[in-house]
């Protein structure tokens, strides 16, 4: 206390700090701008190389320029993120160093709060390794329809610990990559609408399979849609027998994503083709039954009258 109160000491204090700021502050501003310059220019130079890959993804017949496009995307995302921090770890040592701190006993400790860390941080590190391979192997990329876990969605973020996904309510869902059990991505490479179409039991499937193999040909060579479609359709046949209809199953093939707008174009389409062609597609039927005793709906038809 009584050293606060010497005046000796606040006069030295302030002789330091004016010694510093001559001294050290304008080279940590100087850092400092540098650093926000290299920030701003990473970005720029990775958003560069992002489409300068695309393009040239573009370019390429042997390559599906949406694929390439999702899997660039999510690589040049994640080179991002990683300078970021190894920028921002080198940032706060120079800070530390210029305020005067020895930063070698910090990076010491580091390593020994690093290995504490690491065996009670074994669930961090699962994500962290789970998600490298993830996305070493492909399985997933920002951008694809998949089911993670039993939920369904866009992928939105894919990152080392976590990905990102949106369902079709618009509800985000987060998953730690080192807890995904089950993984289907419906967007890779292609995508398919697979048809059950179920028809009236007097129908012929001679004609239902011309009809709808005609209606898959029309909607391929649509202008608007056929670009979105990878191959004629496919006609299987007559898959099963149902209560109440005869069920043919068929396939489209679609880029990826395209699937539903093919497959509720192709719904339409053919729901006007079974009209036209007198095509009935059944619906259930109940019938119901009062017994002999209580029958009180019975009904007394004169079949002169009923002509009438």
């Amino acid at each position: 206390m009584e050293k606060l109160l010497n005046a000796e000491f606040w006069t030295e204090l302030i002789d330091k700090a004016q010694t510093w700021m001559m001294e050290e502050l304008p080279g940590l501003i100087i850092i400092l701008i540098l650093f926000f310059i290299a920030f701003k220019l990473i970005r720029f130079l990775l958003k560069k190389l992002n489409k300068t890959l695309i393009k040239r993804a573009d370019k390429s017949e042997k390559v599906d320029s949406d694929e390439a496009e999702k899997r660039i995307s999510t690589l040049v995302s994640i080179i991002h993120s990683v300078i970021k921090i190894i920028l921002w770890l080198i940032l706060i040592m120079i800070i530390l160093q210029k305020f005067g701190t020895n930063i070698a006993p910090i990076l010491a400790g580091a390593g020994i709060v690093g290995l504490a860390v690491g065996f009670g941080a074994q669930e961090l590190v699962k994500d962290f390794i789970s998600g490298f391979f993830m996305i070493l192997e492909n399985h997933v990329r920002a951008g694809d329809v998949a089911i993670i876990n039993g939920k369904g969605g866009l992928v939105e973020k894919m990152e080392f610990r976590t990905i990102t996904l949106r369902d079709f309510s618009g509800v985000v869902h987060t998953f730690q990559n080192g807890k995904i059990t089950d993984l289907s991505n419906m967007t890779k490479g292609w995508s398919a609408m697979v048809f059950d179409i179920g028809v009236a039991y007097k129908e012929d499937p001679k004609q239902v399979m011309e009809i709808m193999k005609k209606v898959g040909d029309e909607l391929k060579s649509d202008p608007e849609f056929g670009d979105k479609i990878l191959e004629p359709i496919e006609i299987f046949g007559l898959d099963k027998f149902d209560d109440s209809a005869i069920v043919f199953k068929a396939r489209l093939k679609t880029k990826p994503i395209q699937q539903w707008t093919i497959g509720r174009e192709y719904n339409r389409r053919l729901k006007y083709a079974f009209d036209e062609n007198n095509i009935e597609i059944p619906f259930p039927h109940t019938t119901v039954y009062w017994g002999e005793e209580i029958n009180p709906l019975k009904l007394d038809v004169n079949k002169n009258e009923a002509g009438k």
